[in-house]
């Protein structure tokens, strides 16, 4: 009977997991062989495709646009996601001392962003950063510095980009560092004021390595996130000024659109696929997430 109870739940177990494999096979296998196969071939819409073997992949890594997009894609990553998280570390822990009602409506208020999409965001900031009106220079006339060519100069523009990234990430980041600091016990931090611990000790030796999956969760996402970031450097900038803020979706996307060869763009989507999964193994590697302790 017991054996026979087993069976019948493994049967129920693998029934649920029949349309998640069928869906992951149409809509992400299917399209990664297919992408890989494309990859080999001087592919056209329009003419006769020719196979040229890994000759696409070399003619991506060799060209210096492509390896300066993966930089500039890293370098973005880099003021967007610790920028995020401290400051969603520290919001989070203002949202948890405050009361229900208030905390609520703090919630619901800093997610709006996330559901705004990049394309209107990236309109309100190029009006933000605007020569000659925008709140930027307004903000910076205050201070007796002139009026600041943000998204036209080679040392601003990246960041300035890197701006609304922010902005639009930071209340989705904050509620779940929120939802990870609330399934820390209590009963810890009381052991804690016991022995007399005060505050930095509390968050050092408590706080930070019980939030070690959720800390894991967010860098995973928000690198490989950062990274393929399109829609702002391509409204705010058009990838200028001189490329700085060309990412590596921007380039596939530009050579997509003006290249009649396709081998090339799905060869540079590959090797991003690549650079990712490493970015990502190298976090995993680093962090070492481990089961959650229980309260």
């Amino acid at each position: 009977m017991k054996k026979k109870n087993m069976r019948l739940d493994n049967l129920t177990a693998y029934t649920m997991l029949i349309p998640i494999v069928v869906l992951l096979t149409i809509f992400v296998i299917i399209p990664f062989v297919y992408a890989l196969i494309v990859s080999f071939y001087d592919w056209s819409f329009y003419q006769e495709s020719k196979f040229v073997g890994w000759q696409n992949f070399v003619n991506v890594l060799n060209d210096p646009l492509f390896m300066k997009a993966v930089v500039t894609g890293l370098k973005f990553s880099l003021f967007v996601v610790p920028a995020q998280m401290i400051l969603a570390f520290l919001f989070a822990h203002v949202i948890r001392s405050m009361g229900s009602k208030l905390s609520g409506f703090v919630k619901t208020s800093i997610y709006i962003p996330t559901i705004i999409s990049g394309i209107i965001a990236s309109i309100i900031f190029v009006f933000i950063f605007d020569y000659n009106a925008g709140l930027a220079n307004v903000i910076v006339n205050w201070f007796g510095v002139e009026n600041q060519a943000w998204l036209a100069d080679v040392k601003t523009a990246l960041p300035s980009i890197a701006l609304p990234a922010i902005w639009l990430g930071f209340g989705i980041t904050s509620l779940i560092m929120l939802a990870g600091l609330l399934d820390i016990p209590d009963s810890y931090y009381e052991a804690a004021d016991l022995e007399g611990a005060g505050p930095w000790t509390k968050m050092i030796h408590i706080t930070i390595p019980l939030l070690k999956n959720v800390v894991l969760y967010l860098l995973i996402t928000g690198f490989t996130g950062a990274i393929q970031q399109f829609e702002l450097s391509l409204v705010m900038t058009g990838g200028g000024p001189l490329n700085e803020t060309t990412t590596p979706n921007l380039y596939i996307f530009n050579h997509f659109r003006n290249d009649v060869l396709v081998g090339h763009s799905i060869a540079s989507a590959l090797l991003l696929f690549v650079v990712l999964g490493s970015i990502s193994a190298i976090i995993f590697k680093v962090l070492n997430s481990e089961k959650a302790v229980d309260g």
